[in-house]
């Protein structure tokens, strides 16, 4: 023969080997070697004879280069796998009609639905009973010109099928072997203010689908602040903005998180941040001692502005059906001048007959968070806040379910972290020295880069850029990376997303895997780049 004979089997794409050595085989890192012989034991052909006898031989196959990246990877030799239009996507129960649905349509492949049959080029997706496994975790193995992803649920699964799409991005082969991966942190997100800047539904539907292929799981959505209500109400329609979301675009946005297992994490700055909230009812706006306003605080002596709060609460909890819920809790600034009591008499005196003739505006504070605490946990939510929303010495203790967004050290008063997991309390990073993103760089806030993230943030750096003992490591649930609009006209939404891009991905591979990453900056950046 001239030159080797490319046949295809299935989806894997081979190479019969001849006298010439033939090509390189897709799904294999380089050519191992062509026999040219027949069967073990035979005797060579001579020279005269009309071709060698054909057979295949393949390089070990090497890791998936994706982002993140997975976990382990068990090499085999063969011809790797590739998606074509007659192909097709079954599965092995219905729950994961959903995953294969879309998985097909992304990789140009016929969803067949449940199947029992085998063909050669099929993609099969499974739930397995794998006992005690993290629900996240998922095995993906190609063999014999065909991939099956399995896991112990939907999610799992769907997390298998973000990285087989990236394996055979832009023509790409699956390698051949098996994939065992899981996320190190359950909590990975992504949070974007709202209240200050107005986004397109169409763009955080992009960022949606960005974030399930990158495999995060939470997206957050600060909707109010002194700014701006952005989300449609029923119940107080009058506190709401003129460019605003309503409830039928908030839908679209959660149906198409969830159908990437992502959790819209809504939140409601309170008691303070509610500027735009208290331009409706300014009966509501705390006053100091000489009647003046402050900024963006409600006052909390006052009946009326709990049941405004337990209102929206109530109402959203309907729209955002996730299990998670973010409190605020944040920049009370009550408790920022020097003596709160002395300024804020009625604060004061309402903490008295509360709590008893030692309380104070902390203590009042400290209440106030319970109880919005305890009107979303009567919708079977799980409630952070915060750090600053959590006080020392006061009489009046936070929930103890109550979770930390640790966000800052900077501010009055703030605890270390090490404080609240010493308490036992389990802890968000939202770290702003790495993971905030405050459109026009206000205060010392400067843009976060993906590769400071990359070479110097880990779960651990909680404040700073020192991290806490690793004996806390449990207690560290995870990250979220942070837009602030305080400058809000400082970016375009396109520029936003372009400034995040680099930062998400390398937050993502931070949470996803604990160990240092194998490749430099610079390839992690390619890989990047390559994928799209």
């Amino acid at each position: 023969m001239a030159g080797g004979l490319v046949v295809v089997l299935g989806a894997g794409v081979g190479v019969w080997a001849s006298g010439d050595g033939g090509g390189t085989p897709a799904g294999s890192a380089d050519r191992a070697g062509a026999a040219s012989g027949g069967a073990s034991g035979d005797p060579a052909p001579s020279a005269s004879s009309a071709s060698p006898t054909p057979s295949r031989s393949y390089a070990l196959s090497t890791a998936p280069r994706t982002i993140p990246a997975v976990r382990a990877h068990t090499p085999a030799r063969g011809p790797g796998w590739r998606p074509a239009a007659k192909q097709r996507v079954v599965v092995s129960d219905t729950d994961l009609a959903d995953e294969g649905r879309l998985v097909a349509g992304e990789l140009g492949m016929t969803y067949a639905g449940e199947r029992d049959d085998v063909r050669a080029g099929d993609l099969r997706l499974s739930l397995n009973d794998d006992e005690g496994a993290d629900p996240e975790s998922y095995t993906m193995t190609v063999r014999g010109g065909r991939v099956t992803v399995s896991g112990p649920s939907d999610a799992g699964v769907f997390y298998g099928t973000r990285t087989l799409k990236q394996e055979v991005h832009g023509g790409g082969t699956a390698p051949e072997g098996v994939v065992r991966d899981e996320p190190a942190k359950p909590r990975r997100g992504f949070m974007l203010d709202i209240a200050r800047k107005n986004f397109t539904p169409g763009w955080i539907e992009d960022r949606v689908r960005e974030l399930g292929d990158l495999k995060f799981n939470e997206i957050g959505l600060h909707f109010s602040d002194d700014q701006a209500f952005r989300i449609e109400s029923d119940t107080h329609p009058e506190i709401v903005s003129r460019q605003h979301l309503t409830k039928a675009q908030v839908a679209k946005i959660v149906d198409l998180a969830e159908s990437r297992h992502i959790t819209v994490v809504p939140e409601i700055d309170s008691p303070g941040h509610l500027g735009a909230v208290l331009a409706a009812h300014p009966e509501l706006q705390l006053r100091n001692a000489r009647g003046v306003a402050t900024r963006g605080a409600i006052d909390i002596s006052k009946d009326a502005s709990a049941a405004l709060l337990d209102d929206l609460l109530d109402e959203y909890a309907e729209l955002f059906p996730g299990g998670q819920w973010h409190l605020g809790g944040d920049e009370y600034q009550a408790l920022t001048v020097s003596d709160p009591e002395a300024s804020y008499p009625q604060l004061a005196a309402a903490a008295r007959e509360r709590y008893g003739a030692g309380a104070g505006v902390a203590d009042l504070a400290t209440g106030w968070l319970d109880d919005r605490a305890g009107t979303v946990r009567a919708h079977d939510r799980t409630v952070r806040a915060w750090n600053d929303g959590f006080f020392e010495g006061t009489s009046v203790k936070a929930d103890a379910a109550l979770r930390v967004a640790y966000w800052t050290g900077k501010e009055i008063g703030a605890r270390p972290p090490v404080d609240h997991l010493a308490a036992g309390r389990e802890v968000v990073n939202y770290n702003d020295e790495f993971l905030y993103y405050v459109l026009g760089e206000p205060q010392t806030f400067v843009y976060p880069t993906g590769q400071r993230i990359y070479e110097r943030w880990t779960p651990r750096v909680l404040r700073g850029t020192t991290p806490v003992p690793a004996r806390y490591d449990d207690q560290i649930l995870g990250g979220t990376f942070a837009v602030w609009c305080d400058l809000a006209n400082s970016q375009t939404q396109e520029q936003v997303a372009a400034g995040i891009r680099m930062p998400l991905r390398a937050t993502v591979q931070k949470l996803w895997d604990p160990g240092a990453p194998e490749l430099s900056w610079t390839q992690f950046k390619a890989l990047a780049d390559r994928l799209g």
